[in-house]
């Protein structure tokens, strides 16, 4: 029988406040697009009408996923603290960059060199990005993420 021992415990807290963290970070970039659906709501005749539509579904996908990646990204974020042992929030600040660099900069280089995106829009995507790396490793820090302090 599989057991899931190997995972490093998180906080149930420090995974709820980060993952609201998250979720707004994500929430400001995805803006547009539930700016855009609300217009759509209003000029709707009914809400029955609105909530039958393409644009509503759509929008709920982008806010389900949103949630659920935020959850998942800050589980993974936490338990990276907790299996570094890190302390500090030079310590957070270096793991974020880490993550970052990792998993954001490979696609913020081909943004920019190979698909020659406007570098406004990259700027955003990139803010957003760091947001959700460094700021959640930062936030979770100063939170706290492990479930006995003591240990």
């Amino acid at each position: 029988m599989a057991t899931l021992h190997y995972l490093p415990p998180v906080k149930p807290s420090a995974i709820a406040l980060g993952t609201i963290f998250n979720h707004t970070v994500s929430l400001a970039i995805l803006t547009p697009v539930f700016g855009d659906t609300y217009h759509r709501a209003q000029a709707a005749n009914s809400k029955e009408e609105f909530f039958k539509s393409k644009e509503a579904a759509s929008a709920a996908a982008a806010w389900g996923s949103s949630l659920v990646g935020s959850a998942l990204q800050t589980y993974g974020v936490g338990a990276l603290i907790n299996a570094t042992g890190t302390l500090s929030y030079k310590g957070a600040a270096y793991l974020g960059s880490l993550i970052f660099m990792a998993s954001s900069a490979p696609s913020v280089i081909s943004q920019v060199f190979t698909e020659r995106r406007p570098m406004d829009t990259v700027a955003v995507g990139a803010l957003g990005r760091i947001f959700e790396t460094v700021g959640l490793s930062l936030f979770l820090t100063w939170w706290g993420t492990r479930t006995n302090p003591f240990d």
